[in-house]
C-alpha cells in the first residue's frame, strides 16, 4: 500500500462523518450505543492481528481500515455529547441564569490585554458568577471590551492570569437568523468565547489574586511585548504596523476592512491569516540557516523544531498554525532520518493527529481548506511538475559538467547538452573576459523561470482545487489570485522570517531593529500596494451564491480520478487521466459561472423582512421576478477615528448570504429609506456583491456616510434616482407610489432624519403593502394630509420606526387598518422597541376588526 497514512484518515474522516449524522447525534447520550460500537471496534481490531498471522493481508487490512472507521465514529459520538451542566451555555438553555440585567462574573484572564483600535480587549475564564443573590459556579468563557475616557491613555492594569470580578451586562454574541447567514456565536465558541460584554467605567472590574508565574503566563507576556514592539518599530495605528500584526503574530484588530477586502478580492488573504505559508516560510528559513551555518543534520533538525515550536508558543495555539507546524516538523523529521516523504502521506498523518485528538475540526471550514490546499499540491501540482519541470531544474545544477549528463534521463541529458551548445554559440561573439558572467546570468535566468513556472501552476492548483470550498464558504471567484500569489508568495517568504529577525533585533539591539525596520516596511508596502493595484481591477473577482451539493461532489470526485490517474502505471491511464480532467474541468466552469436560475414563486408578490439585528431590512420579489431591496441594516459604522475597522455588517454577514442562499445574484433595485446607519450600514457590502440595476434615495441630506455609497454606486455604473412623493411605478402587475417624502427645498441640505423615509405603497389585485422606513408622526400627518383615508388601506404594515412611540400614531393606524404588522427591533436593543403603549394600541385594533 503505497499510501498507507493516507487510507487509514480517509477511513477515520468517513467514521466521524458518520458520527455527526443527525441520527447518530440524537442516540449520541446512550450508554448502550456507545458499548456496543466499542465491543465492535475491539471485534475488527483483534479480526485484523489474527487474519495477518494467517497471511490474510487484504481481509487483514479491511478489518483494520473499518476499525479506524469505527472509532472515528465513537470520537464524533462522544465529542457532540452535551455540554456539562454548569456552562454557561447550559444555564442559559435551561433558564437558571438571566442575562437581562447586569451581573458580576468571577474568572482570571486568559491573555495578557490586547490593544484594539477603540481600546483593549479582555478575555475571561469564567469561574462564577453572582445571581440571585448567591454565587453560582460557572464555565464559559467572556470576551470584555474597554474603550477609556480620553484623559486614561493606558489599559487597566491587569495581566494574564489575573483572578478578577467584573460588573458588566454579558450577552450571547449576536446571531442572525436568516437562512445562510454567518452564525457569529458558533464561530466565536470555536475559540471558547460564549459571551460578550462591555466594560462601561474602569471602577467596576476588581483584581481579586495574582497567579503564580507558568510558562503560558510567560509566553502570554512574550507575546504582548512583540506586538508592542511591531508598534515601537513601526508606529502604533500604521498601515505598516496593522499588516505586520496579522502577518507574524495573526491579529488582525488593526487590518483596515479597505485592505483586508483587498486582500479577499485578490485570492491572497491568507497571508493575513498567520498559517500553512508562514509556519513554512519560517520552517525554511531556520533550516537554510542550519545548513549555512554547517550545523550537523542532528543540531539543523533540533534548531528548526525548537524556534518552529516557539513560534507557535508565541503566536497561540491556533488550528492552522498547528496544523502547518505538525506538517513541517513531519518534513524536517523525514530529512533527519534520511527519508523523502510522499506529501500526501505525511498530510495524512498531521489530519490523522488532529481528528483523534479533536473529531469536531472536521467540520471546521480551515481544517477543509488546509488540507483540500495540501492535497492539491501533492496530488495535482507536484505529479505534474515532478513529470514536466523538475528534470530540468535538476538538469541545471552542474550544468558545465560533462561527466554528469549520465545521471539524468533522456530529455534531461539532451537538455543540458543543448543549453551547453547554446551558451558556446553566445559565448564564441562575446568578449572572453564577460562570456562567463553572460552564461551565469543566461542558466540563472532560465532557473528562475522554472522556479516561477512552478510556482503559477502550485497556485493554479490551488485556485482551481479550492474553488468549491471557497465558493460554498466565501462565495468569492477571484481570477487573478495565481498571478497576484506570484509576488504574494514571495514576498511573504521575505516579510516573515525578516519580520522575527527585525523584532528580536529592536528587543536586544533597537538601533538595528530600526535599520531592518525600514527594510521591512518598504517590502511590507511593495506587498499591499501590489494587493491594492491588481484589487483595481474589479472584472477580476465577483461573487457568486454557494454552489449545489451535487456539483462540489462531482468536482471533488473528478479530481480524485485525477490524483489516481497521475499515481497508477495501466494501460487505461491516459483515457481515465482525460476523462477526469474533463469533468474536472466543466465542474469547476460551472461553479465560476453558477447557471443556476433563483428560487421565487412565480405570479406571487412576496416581502422577506430579514434580521438585521437593531434595523430595517426587506427583500419583494414581484411576481415577473423583478427584486428590490430595501435597506440593508448596518448598526455599527465604526468608532471616531477608525471608520474603517467595522464591526458586525449585517450587510455582509446576514443580507449577502440569505440572497445568495435562494441563487440571486442581481437586484433589480436597492431602495434606502433613509441615512441612517441602521438602514445604510449593511448597503455597501450589497452594491459590492450584487449586480444592482438602480440605487433609489429619497431626498439629498448632509450625510459622509451617503456620499460615499452614492460614490461607490457611480463607480460601479448603477444609476442613483431621487424618488419623491408622487412618483409611481408599476411592474407587470404591482402597482407602486411613493407617498414620501417630499422635494427638498432650496435650503442647504440638513442632517438625515426618520422622516426623511421614502414611504411605498404597493398593490397587487385588491392587496395592498405599507412599508414605511422609520417615518413618524409628522410624516405620518402629511401623508394623511396628502390622501383620503381610503387610499392609504394596507393588508400589511411595516411599523415606523422599529415601533417607536413617536411613530404610528392612532389617526395614521386608524387610516391604514391592517391585518397584519410588522415590526422590526432587535433583541433586547437599549431604545425600548417596539414600544409596550404601541404594541397594546396596535393589537386592541386588531382584536376589534
Amino acid at each position: 500500500m503505497k499510501l498507507p497514512a493516507a487510507t487509514i484518515a480517509a477511513a477515520f474522516v468517513c467514521g466521524i462523518v458518520l458520527g455527526l449524522h443527525p441520527a447518530a447525534v440524537r442516540h449520541a447520550s446512550s450508554a448502550n450505543l456507545l458499548l456496543a460500537f466499542l465491543i465492535l471496534t475491539a471485534l475488527c481490531i483483534l479480526a485484523g492481528i489474527l487474519l495477518i498471522k494467517f497471511d490474510r493481508v487484504f481481509l487483514s487490512a479491511v478489518s483494520s481500515l473499518l476499525s479506524w472507521g469505527l472509532l472515528g465514529f465513537l470520537g464524533a459520538v462522544i465529542a457532540e455529547r452535551p455540554r456539562p451542566l454548569d456552562h454557561i451555555s447550559s444555564l442559559l438553555e435551561r433558564g437558571s441564569i438571566e442575562l437581562k440585567a447586569p451581573l458580576r462574573w468571577h474568572g482570571h484572564l486568559r491573555d495578557e490585554p490586547t490593544r484594539l483600535p477603540w481600546g483593549y480587549g479582555y478575555e475571561v475564564e469564567l469561574s462564577g458568577v453572582e445571581f440571585e443573590g448567591t454565587l453560582r459556579q460557572v464555565r464559559g468563557g467572556l470576551r470584555l471590551s474597554f474603550t477609556p475616557r480620553p484623559e486614561e491613555s493606558s489599559p487597566l492594569q491587569f495581566h494574564v492570569g489575573d483572578e478578577i470580578s467584573v460588573l458588566t451586562e454579558a450577552r450571547q454574541p449576536q446571531v442572525f437568523k436568516d437562512e445562510g447567514a454567518f452564525d457569529r456565536r458558533a464561530y466565536l465558541a470555536q475559540e471558547n468565547i460564549d459571551l460578550v460584554a462591555t466594560l462601561r467605567a474602569p471602577e467596576l472590574i476588581e483584581r481579586l489574586g495574582i497567579a503564580a508565574p507558568t510558562a503560558s503566563m510567560r509566553l502570554a507576556h512574550a507575546r504582548r511585548r512583540l506586538r508592542d514592539e511591531i508598534d515601537d518599530l513601526f508606529g502604533p495605528g500604521s498601515q505598516t504596523a496593522g499588516v505586520l500584526r496579522a502577518m507574524l503574530l495573526g491579529d488582525r484588530s488593526f487590518v483596515d476592512r479597505t485592505d483586508a477586502a483587498d486582500f479577499q478580492k485578490t485570492g491572497v488573504f491568507h497571508v493575513l491569516v498567520v498559517a500553512g505559508l508562514h509556519v513554512g516560510a519560517l520552517a525554511f528559513a531556520l533550516y537554510w540557516l542550519g545548513r549555512r551555518l554547517r550545523l550537523s543534520p542532528v543540531w539543523t533538525a533540533l534548531l528548526t523544531l525548537l524556534l518552529l515550536s516557539a513560534y507557535v508558543a508565541v503566536v497561540e495555539q491556533r488550528p492552522p498554525v498547528l496544523r502547518a507546524a505538525m506538517m513541517a516538523a513531519i518534513v524536517v523529521l523525514g530529512r533527519f532520518f534520511f527519508r523523502q516523504l510522499d506529501l500526501l502521506n505525511s498530510a495524512a498523518v498531521a489530519a490523522l493527529v488532529l481528528l483523534v485528538a479533536k473529531p469536531l475540526a472536521l467540520r471546521d471550514s480551515s481544517f477543509q481548506l488546509t488540507f483540500v490546499a495540501i492535497g492539491c499540491i501533492a496530488g495535482l501540482a507536484a505529479p505534474w511538475l515532478e513529470n514536466r519541470v523538475q528534470p530540468y531544474v535538476r538538469a541545471l545544477r552542474g550544468w558545465r559538467d560533462v561527466t554528469r549528463d549520465g545521471a539524468h534521463e533522456a530529455r534531461a541529458a539532451q537538455f543540458r547538452i543543448d543549453l551547453r551548445s547554446l551558451t558556446r554559440w553566445i559565448s564564441a561573439r562575446l568578449p572572453q573576459r564577460i562570456a562567463p558572467s553572460v552564461e551565469d546570468t543566461l542558466v540563472g535566468g532560465l532557473s528562475l523561470a522554472l522556479r516561477v513556472g512552478e510556482l503559477l501552476v502550485v497556485t493554479l492548483a490551488l485556485q482551481i482545487g479550492m474553488l468549491p470550498l471557497m465558493a460554498r464558504d466565501f462565495h468569492r471567484i477571484t481570477l487573478s489570485g495565481p498571478l497576484v500569489n506570484l509576488a504574494a508568495v514571495p514576498l511573504t517568504g521575505l516579510i516573515v522570517p525578516l519580520g522575527f529577525l527585525t523584532l528580536a533585533s529592536g528587543l536586544l539591539f533597537p538601533a538595528l531593529g530600526k535599520l531592518l525596520a525600514a527594510t521591512l516596511a518598504w517590502i511590507t508596502m511593495l506587498l499591499v500596494h501590489t494587493v491594492q493595484w491588481f484589487a483595481d481591477f474589479s472584472n477580476e473577482s465577483y461573487r457568486i451564491p454557494g454552489p449545489p451539493v451535487w456539483v462540489i461532489v462531482v468536482f471533488f470526485v473528478s479530481v480524485l480520478l485525477v490524483v489516481g490517474a497521475f499515481r497508477i502505471n495501466h494501460p487505461m491511464r491516459r483515457n481515465l487521466l482525460r476523462v477526469s480532467l474533463l469533468a474536472w474541468m466543466a465542474s469547476a466552469v460551472v461553479l465560476a459561472i453558477y447557471p443556476f436560475a433563483p428560487q421565487w414563486a412565480p405570479g406571487k408578490l412576496e416581502v422577506s423582512v430579514l434580521d438585521v439585528g437593531q434595523g430595517d431590512s426587506l427583500f419583494v420579489v414581484f411576481p415577473s421576478g423583478k427584486t428590490m431591496l430595501i435597506d440593508g441594516g448596518g448598526a455599527f459604522g465604526g468608532f471616531p477615528g477608525h471608520e474603517l475597522n467595522i464591526g458586525i455588517d449585517p450587510g455582509e454577514e446576514a443580507v449577502s448570504p440569505y440572497l445568495w442562499s435562494r441563487g440571486f445574484q442581481k437586484l433589480d433595485v436597492v431602495a434606502l429609506t433613509h441615512a441612517h446607519q441602521d438602514h445604510l450600514g449593511g448597503l455597501t457590502a450589497i452594491l459590492e456583491n450584487f449586480r444592482v440595476g438602480a440605487l433609489w434615495i429619497g431626498r439629498e441630506v448632509s450625510s459622509p456616510t451617503l456620499a460615499k455609497l452614492e460614490e461607490i454606486a457611480r463607480a460601479r455604473r448603477i444609476p442613483v434616482e431621487h424618488e419623491l412623493r408622487g412618483k409611481y411605478f408599476a411592474w407587470k402587475g404591482v402597482d407602486g407610489a411613493v407617498l414620501w417624502p417630499e422635494p427638498a427645498g432650496e435650503e442647504a441640505a440638513v442632517p438625515a432624519q426618520n422622516n426623511d423615509s421614502l414611504v411605498i405603497q404597493l398593490r397587487y389585485g385588491n392587496r395592498e403593502m405599507l412599508l414605511t422606513g422609520d417615518a413618524e408622526e409628522q410624516a405620518e400627518k402629511e401623508i394623511l394630509a396628502d390622501n383620503v383615508a381610503d387610499a392609504l388601506h394596507a393588508d400589511v404594515l411595516k411599523v415606523g420606526h422599529h415601533g417607536s412611540k413617536n411613530s404610528t400614531s392612532p389617526e395614521f393606524l386608524a387610516a391604514v387598518r391592517p391585518q397584519v404588522g410588522i415590526i422590526s427591533a432587535g433583541e433586547d436593543n437599549p431604545y425600548g422597541h417596539p414600544n409596550s403603549e404601541l404594541l397594546a394600541a396596535t393589537l386592541a385594533r386588531f382584536i376589534l376588526q
